[in-house]
């Protein structure tokens, strides 16, 4: 039998809040519960389809040929580390699942074998996860403990940035000898130049209707970007929701493409509209069933007392970071950071203290362990048919040997900062 995994999602989604309201005595009793994950998972979603929207008609508008032409390299080591890199800083002003999105768009232009993808598309996942660990603004762990006042945004770029990019490269180290030779792209990049110099096509009437001018793809891709980038600018400005800054980057691109085609009905694929139909739904669907799982499992208080638990049995409050890191490549890591913050308060914790770094080092990027560990392994699942064994033979090896180098970074960073910063003080006579 071939199951769907979006259907066993959802099943198991719908399951799990049948089970607890059978087990509350009726659906009224995990009514407010249910509302409220509803709530949170439909800003989730509204992003995801309003982000992949935005990626569908920048590539439709051969934007992202701006991207794969300044990426020269066909050899495979080169590009693991320019995707890996290219990913890692896009996601510290991103969030990492939009940089997923783009970044295995991209990939669809680079690389034509879909296994090889798949390769890619995981460090892709490992690299966003680091990425966004190390800026308030890069992944939403991190935020939650910015806007609660555990961290501030100066010391936590100056002390995640170096365990970050350890995470990365000690994963790239991994994969990158197991590469050797050159990729092979996909025909429509090989025989673009060609077709570019070729009279196949004199005149207008035979000109495919997806080709577009050269400026009014630059204008396209500088206009989605500007709408992506724009999301964190959004939400700090007008503190409303990300989504809604998605879909006001998305509205805008979408007034914009309409206006450019309104004479054209030849291009008519290329509107929003029509992008908007080619968007995976099946993938997007699957990541609502995870998400109204976990948020089933959150309500009903097993992820809370997982973490006092920890707290219970284990007396390094290091250990307990290392192990919510752990835990957040099986479980979302927003309850379990959400469950971290009701343990801990920041009178025995003060801002930017270890603990709170670590956590958002931690969670942000232990979900790289596992596909569906974190947004963007789920966002690759859906977009590439990424399956949870093929990642876990492929992949957690290698983006567990980051999560250990980028903790024994942050560790000896720590350590020698706060030994030079004890010698300064006894030299001032503190």
């Amino acid at each position: 039998l071939d199951f769907n995994k979006t259907g066993v999602s959802l099943l198991m989604a719908v399951g799990i809040w049948t089970i607890m309201a059978t087990a509350a005595g009726g659906a009224e009793n995990v009514a407010e519960h249910l509302n409220t994950s509803i709530s949170d998972v439909s800003e989730i979603i509204y992003f995801l389809i309003g982000a992949m929207t935005i990626v569908e008609i920048v590539d439709a508008h051969k934007g992202f040929k701006i991207v794969t032409d300044i990426i020269k390299t066909n050899s495979r080591r080169s590009l693991l580390w320019v995707i890996g890199f290219v990913t890692f800083f896009m996601s510290s002003v991103l969030d990492n699942l939009t940089s997923t999105i783009v970044m295995v768009s991209l990939l669809r232009k680079l690389v034509s074998d879909p296994e090889e993808r798949k390769l890619y598309g995981a460090v892709v996942v490992i690299a966003a996860n680091a990425g966004g660990a190390w800026t308030p603004i890069g992944d939403v762990t991190t935020t939650m403990l910015w806007m609660n006042g555990n961290l501030s945004t100066v010391n936590t770029i100056r002390d995640l940035f170096l365990p970050s990019v350890a995470c990365l490269v000690g994963a790239l180290a991994v994969i990158s000898p197991t590469l050797s030779g050159e990729i092979v792209r996909p025909e429509g990049q090989i025989e673009q130049a060609s077709e570019e110099e070729s009279s196949d096509f004199d005149t207008p009437e035979e000109q495919p209707s997806s080709i577009t001018s050269p400026a009014r793809s630059t204008l396209v891709f500088a206009v989605g970007l500007s709408a992506l980038l724009s999301v964190p600018v959004f939400k700090t400005v007008t503190g409303l929701p990300p989504f809604l800054g998605m879909i006001s980057g998305l509205g805008t691109l979408w007034l914009l493409t309409d206006v450019m085609h309104a004479d054209d009905d030849s291009k008519s694929e290329l509107r929003a509209s029509a992008a908007l139909s080619r968007i995976d739904i099946a993938g997007t669907l699957f990541f609502l069933g995870i998400l109204l799982s976990v948020a089933g499992l959150e309500s009903a208080g097993q992820l809370g007392e997982l973490a006092q638990y920890l707290d219970n049995h284990i007396p390094s409050k290091e250990i307990i970071a290392m192990a919510i890191g752990v835990l957040s490549s099986i479980v979302d890591n927003v309850p379990l950071v959400a469950a971290t913050l009701g343990m801990y308060d920041l009178e025995a914790y003060p801002k930017d203290s270890s603990l709170w770094q670590l956590v958002a080092y931690c969670a942000g990027v232990g979900g790289s362990m596992l596909v569906v560990g974190s947004a963007a392994g789920v966002a690759l699942m859906g977009m590439e048919k990424v399956d949870f064994f093929w990642y876990l033979k492929k992949a957690t090896l290698p983006a567990t040997v980051g999560f250990l180098s980028g903790a024994a970074v942050y560790f000896g960073t720590a350590y020698l900062f706060a030994d030079k910063t004890a010698q300064i003080s006894a030299s001032l006579g503190f």
